[in-house]
């Protein structure tokens, strides 16, 4: 690369100018071989242990999408976790998702952790914090679901910002948890609501990310067009024939059936699963041998 050095009238002498091109050369050197800082990533959790229930989260992919994923135990009988994709790469989406997470711990953490408060209330609040967060730092579309665990009397409190909805298996059949607000990150004031569900014994709630839903859905409806790929049917009926004795298990599942459905997209994909299981009796060993697809290695990251 030359340099943009600007002559002088009178040709200068001969230590001059070296030390002048040195120190240029030096400086273009310096510039284009410093090593940047290495960019923070969502810090991993850990899914916490559960009284009469059995959570887990299974992520598969390239880490190039703004999948993300928190379980957070609030309280002495509630456990929190979210799911959301922040649209854009990983690269670019990055110190949204380290925000996002802190903002997401810290106000959980004082929102959830009273004994006697509304948690309908709660969660709304939840949901303006973290959209306020991500507008902060620019208008980006991210979808979210947001759900907080009662151990006690086992229900969930949940906010779907957008987010695709989520699974709720119970001796009734499968009920879809749908949308109940925009997605986060458009508006500085957008109306999030949110329900409670109560989870039967021996019941199963499942969230899964896009990717998982469009891979699914190619085999579902391999006429279907590109619109439609999205629809939740496939995704209904891999969990009817998916076990719920464990929720490691179920989530593995459903990643295998994503990846028999479409190969081609599960390996230019991110596809993440989480699954709450309540009052599981089943072994774990059937599926904690499970620790490969097709593809590559499943990873449990939670993060």
């Amino acid at each position: 690369m030359t340099l943009p050095i600007e002559l002088p009238y009178q040709r200068p002498n001969s230590t001059f100018w070296e030390s002048l091109m040195r120190s240029k050369l030096a400086g273009s050197f310096m510039k284009r071989t410093q090593v940047d800082a290495p960019a923070r990533e969502p810090l991993h959790c850990d899914t916490p242990r559960i009284s009469g229930a059995d959570m887990a989260a299974v992520y598969f992919g390239e880490r190039v999408a703004g999948d993300f994923y928190e379980v957070l135990r609030v309280g002495s009988s509630r456990v929190i976790f979210v799911m959301l994709d922040i649209a854009g790469r990983r690269a670019d989406t990055r110190e949204i998702l380290f925000t996002v997470q802190r903002t997401f711990r810290e106000r959980s953490s004082i929102l959830f952790a009273e004994e006697d408060f509304n948690e309908t209330s709660a969660m709304i609040q939840l949901c303006y914090a973290m959209n306020q967060t991500i507008i902060d730092r620019g208008v980006r579309n991210c979808s979210a679901f947001i759900g907080c665990y009662n151990e006690d009397v086992g229900t969930v409190c949940y906010a779907n910002a957008g987010h695709t909805p989520a699974l709720l298996r119970d001796r009734s059949g499968i009920s879809l948890l749908a949308a109940t607000g925009l997605p986060l990150g458009l508006f500085t004031h957008t109306t999030q609501g949110a329900n409670t569900y109560r989870l039967e014994e021996e019941s199963a709630l499942l969230l899964v990310s896009r990717g998982v839903v469009e891979a699914i859905s190619l085999r579902h409806d391999a006429d279907s067009s590109l619109s439609s790929n999205f629809a939740m049917e496939g995704v209904v009926a891999a969990m009817e024939q998916a076990p719920i004795h464990r929720a490691y298990g179920l989530c593995l599942a459903m990643l295998r059936s994503a990846q028999q459905s479409a190969p081609q997209v599960v390996g230019g994909a991110d596809l993440t699963t989480l699954a709450l299981v309540r009052n599981s009796k089943g072994e774990l060993n059937e599926y904690e041998s499970l620790n490969r697809l097709n593809t590559g290695p499943v990873t449990d990251y939670r993060y």
